[in-house]
């Protein structure tokens, strides 16, 4: 299977949101985890109020009934996954899902798209949650 159906079959398990959908269930409390690796971060810049949480910790950490997760999770947390552009985080979210975390989903267009929506970003370099 190639990478491209492979990412369509992910995205047909979830509701992506647009980055100004995804800063409105922010402010209605969802969660924002930002998957990036530091050095994008630090380079970049983050969303405020996002969680770092890089990829190989992700399930561990927001597994709604797993003993490793963050104490912000349960299983209706709303959980909007950014990458760097919208990619990796269609994976991850269905991933999520895959562990019992049931609104999971993605930002279209990631955290560039995100930025040149003209929403918040500071400057970044916050450690990920280990």
């Amino acid at each position: 299977m190639s990478i491209d159906k492979f990412l369509d079959e992910a995205r047909a398990e979830i509701d992506r949101l647009e980055p100004e959908q995804a800063f409105a269930a922010q402010q209605d409390g969802a969660l924002i985890v930002d998957i990036r690796p530091h050095s994008y971060r630090a380079e970049e810049g983050e969303i405020p109020g996002a969680l770092p949480i890089e990829r190989i910790h992700l399930e561990w950490r927001l597994d709604p009934a797993g003993s490793h997760r963050i104490p912000e999770i349960r299983p209706d947390s709303v959980v909007v996954v950014v990458c760097n552009e919208g990619y990796s985080s269609s994976l991850a979210a269905r991933d999520l899902r895959r562990v019992g975390l049931n609104s999971a989903t993605d930002l279209v267009g990631g955290f560039r798209g995100w930025q040149a929506a003209g929403l918040p970003t500071k400057p970044g370099g916050t450690p990920a949650i280990p």
